[in-house]
């Protein structure tokens, strides 16, 4: 069965060729235009109209083409996302091993601090250090940020775990520490 805009069974080739003539015309489309181009009568062109539910099969054009719109726009967004999921893959194949070399790095600087060896960085970069290692790893494997905290909250976090290394290894020796960045000021040491 053919569809509705397509030559109908009993129609003929002359009277499908007005139908296509009808139907190429858009929104100004009308019987008396398809005559006077095809030099047929306008009773005619009429009749088979009727006959072949001219009207009808523009409507069925008009949501055939709105189907296969929507069809190609659904294919480009389905597209569009699996591009999208395989970039989103990337990123966090990229954080997960920017997350091990974060450790590798926070790993070497405790060592080194923790040796006395020659330090680059203070106790308050390497937390902030295995801070960033947690997120990345956290964030590559879709476990988000964490347990809740807000992003404001960290600050106080990286305080604190100066504060207790500071606790368990003592005040650092003068000239021991290379500064990066500004040490927050501390709480005093309740006993």
């Amino acid at each position: 069965m053919p569809l509705p805009f397509e030559k109908q069974p009993r129609e003929s080739a002359k009277a499908f060729a007005a139908f296509s003539l009808y139907l190429s015309q858009g929104a100004e489309r009308s019987t008396a235009a398809v005559a006077k181009e095809l030099a047929k009568s306008e009773q005619l062109v009429r009749r088979w109209s009727a006959k072949f539910g001219w009207t009808d099969r523009v409507a069925a054009h008009g949501a055939h083409l709105a189907i296969v719109e929507r069809e190609a726009i659904e294919a480009a967004a389905r597209g569009k996302a699996a591009e999208w999921a395989s970039r989103e893959q990337k990123l966090r194949e990229t954080e997960w091993d920017m997350h091990e070399a974060a450790i590798a790095a926070a790993k070497k600087g405790l060592a080194a601090y923790m040796e006395k060896d020659k330090v680059y960085a203070n106790l308050s970069d390497i937390a902030r250090m295995l801070e960033i290692a947690s997120k990345l790893g956290r964030l590559a494997t879709g476990l988000g940020d964490g347990d809740g905290r807000k992003a404001d909250d960290l600050p106080a976090m990286r305080v604190e775990v100066t504060v207790a290394l500071e606790k368990i290894y003592g005040d650092p020796l003068p000239g021991e520490i290379i500064d990066v960045e500004a040490v927050p000021v501390l709480p005093e040491k309740t006993t």
